[in-house]
């Protein structure tokens, strides 16, 4: 099926020539990745090379897996030069069609990335998967980093217990890799309605099988407190003290982004939930999440009022009073500035509280 739409798309490319709309197979790149060259392309980031029938369906499963940083189909492990998908489509060059995976490893595990593989395969059918027939489809894990080899063997042997059937995934060193057409990257975001051998259920758990591990946020000792904080921030933080109206930038700071304690770095108030209340200190209506503060009754001073502290870090916030705006709630969480720390929301997402960001919303 997919050898049918694949000679369409290069017929249409003949008719289009003249607006040079679509390359031609003489068009398709030169560029040739050999191991060597990928190792100096990366230090940190690690390449692994994934046949598993048709490319198209493999590289837009790779795509949705959190921690890799960059996919790109070819053709590996042939016997010519630079071949045409025209050429690797007769079977007779030896490449099969193959998706170059670029991977954080500080992200995603290696394991994780063959184990997902595996599940868009039937690693017992030989030189087929599903519609994909001929040897330009056989399935396959070639790699360029050789302590590679140890985890995919055992990853294979693992696998064949589940099967009566032979494991046939050929496992190699990568040999040679020729970037495929131009037409043929990322194809299924261009065509979303295309030929596919793997069905939505599995671009869906590629999606969620590796969500990111939430931030744990510890309260700090007094000794690692003083040497992190300004004296100010700790006088307010650890010993109630108070700072004075108008002192703290933050009164004024009307950006969107997020409120973190200072202490521990968790979110504690959002921009959308900031109002100017006009007496010095940063106000809000509510935290993010009332779990995240605790508030308890502050008799000092000859007033009664009730204090306001982080859960986490047990840090003083400040108070909390029910003179704030009706349509807010009514509440006014009047906040030490020396408390806090804004991140603004373009640097959110980059300091790991990008989930925080569906809660930011422009006022009205």
């Amino acid at each position: 099926m997919k050898k049918r739409i694949a000679l369409i798309i290069i017929a249409c490319s003949g008719l289009l020539l003249a607006n040079n709309n679509i390359l031609t197979d003489k068009e398709k790149t030169t560029k040739i990745n050999t191991p060597q060259m990928n190792i100096k392309q990366s230090k940190e980031m690690k390449d692994i090379y994934f046949a598993g029938g048709c490319f198209w369906g493999t590289e837009h499963f790779f795509k949705q897996v959190r921690g890799v940083t960059a996919t790109e189909v070819g053709y590996a492990n042939g016997n010519t030069v630079n071949p045409s998908y025209r050429e690797v489509s007769t079977g007779d060059t030896g490449f099969t069609e193959t998706v170059k995976v670029t991977y954080d490893p500080t992200i995603v595990d290696f394991d994780l990335l063959i184990d997902l593989f595996f599940k868009t395969i039937d690693p017992t059918s030989l030189n087929r998967q599903a519609n994909d027939i001929g040897t330009q489809y056989r399935s396959g894990i070639y790699y360029v980093n050789a302590e590679d080899k140890a985890i995919i063997d055992k990853k294979i042997q693992a696998l064949a217990k589940q099967y009566t059937q032979k494991i046939v995934v050929e496992v190699e060193p990568l040999r040679n890799f020729y970037d495929a057409e131009t037409y043929h990257q990322e194809y299924l975001d261009k065509n979303p309605g295309g030929y596919c051998h793997i069905g939505p259920d599995l671009f869906e758990l590629a999606r969620k099988a590796n969500p990111e591990k939430p931030k744990e946020y510890t309260r700090k000792d007094k000794e690692m407190l003083k040497s992190k904080l300004t004296a100010l921030q700790y006088e307010v933080t650890q010993n109630n003290a108070t700072e004075r109206a108008f002192s703290n930038e933050l009164w004024n700071e009307f950006r969107e982004g997020i409120y973190v304690d200072i202490t521990t770095g968790e979110p504690l108030f959002i921009s959308t939930d900031k109002f100017d209340a006009g007496c010095g200190w940063p106000s809000f209506s509510k935290p993010i999440d009332k779990k995240l503060i605790k508030e308890k009754q502050d008799n000092t001073l000859g007033m009664h009022r009730t204090e306001v502290r982080s859960t986490t870090g047990d840090a003083h916030l400040g108070h909390v009073f029910n003179d704030g705006p009706e349509e807010l709630g009514g509440l006014r969480y009047c906040i030490n500035g020396a408390s806090l720390r804004f991140i603004p929301k373009a640097e959110m997402k980059a300091e790991g509280y990008d989930k925080y960001l569906p809660l930011i919303s422009k006022k009205q």
